[in-house]
C-alpha cells in the first residue's frame, strides 16, 4: 500500500504555487467569483454581460475561465457595481505582529 504525503496549503494556492503577486490574484479571483454567481442567480448570459461590463464577448469568457490577468482589481469591482452591487472598501490597522499585512475579499 502506498502511503500518500500531504502539504497544508497556506490558503492562498496562487502563493503556493510560487506565483507573483499571489494575493493580489487571490483577490482578483475571489472577486471573479462573486461576478460569475451573480450573473449565475440573474440568468445572466456572456454576451449581455459583456455589454453591461463595456468589454468583448470574448474577455468575459476569458474571465469566468479563470484568465483574469487583463482586469485590475478596481475594474473587476466596477464589472460589480454594474450588477448592482455596492463595493466597500475598508481600511484598518493590521494588528497580528507574527503576519503580513493583507487584502480580503470575504
Amino acid at each position: 500500500m502506498t502511503k500518500m504525503v500531504f502539504e497544508a496549503g497556506s490558503g492562498n494556492v496562487f502563493a503556493d504555487i510560487g506565483l507573483p503577486n499571489a494575493q493580489e490574484h487571490l483577490v482578483k479571483a475571489k472577486l471573479v467569483v462573486k461576478i460569475d454567481r451573480l450573473m449565475k442567480q440573474r440568468g445572466l448570459k456572456q454576451a449581455p454581460a459583456a455589454a453591461l461590463f463595456g468589454i468583448r464577448l470574448p474577455d468575459v469568457s476569458k474571465m469566468l475561465r479563470g484568465d483574469f490577468r487583463q482586469f485590475s482589481v478596481e475594474r473587476l469591482m466596477r464589472f460589480l457595481l454594474a450588477l448592482g452591487q455596492d463595493v466597500e472598501i475598508v481600511v484598518k490597522p493590521h494588528t497580528d505582529a507574527a503576519t503580513e499585512a493583507s487584502l480580503l475579499v470575504p
